[in-house]
């Protein structure tokens, strides 16, 4: 029986005390998910930006020419130096490692033709380096003491 009489004789309903809701728990949650969801994105966001900052700023610093010879040749430096495994620029060095990878990436042989021009490649890249670092060189070499 849901009701009941009080003693004044009129009727009382009983009623069950209001639920909560589950759908407003459920809104709540994705309201916080979202939340969380979009700081993280923020603070990635923020720190590729920063990371491509820096990036954009050691690029400066290689100078404009070695930028120009990265677009030209389609391979940045770091790229040409692992291609002929060399950790620094010494046209020896360069030179020596080119002819070994180039002979044995010969089709002739069994080797790709792929990696051969990759090879022929960095070796330009790296060939274009070292002029501009000899040129630089020299500009600095020139240049009046003051």
């Amino acid at each position: 029986m849901m009701g009941g009489q009080t003693a004044s004789g009129s009727s009382v309903k009983f009623t069950t005390p209001p639920t909560a809701c589950p759908a407003k728990y459920l809104a709540q949650i994705i309201v916080m998910g979202v939340q969380v969801v979009g700081r993280a994105f923020a603070r990635a966001l923020r720190q590729e930006f920063a990371a491509s900052r820096a990036a954009a700023d050691a690029r400066g610093r290689a100078g404009h020419r070695s930028a120009a010879a990265s677009n030209l040749s389609g391979l940045s430096l770091q790229e040409a130096q692992q291609i002929l495994n060399v950790s620094k620029l010494s046209p020896e060095e360069v030179q020596k490692n080119y002819e070994h990878l180039f002979k044995v990436n010969d089709k002739s042989v069994g080797g790709s033709f792929y990696l051969q021009s990759k090879v022929v490649r960095a070796k330009e890249r790296l060939d274009e380096e070292l002029k501009i670092q000899a040129q630089e060189d020299r500009e600095k070499g020139q240049k009046p003491h003051t």
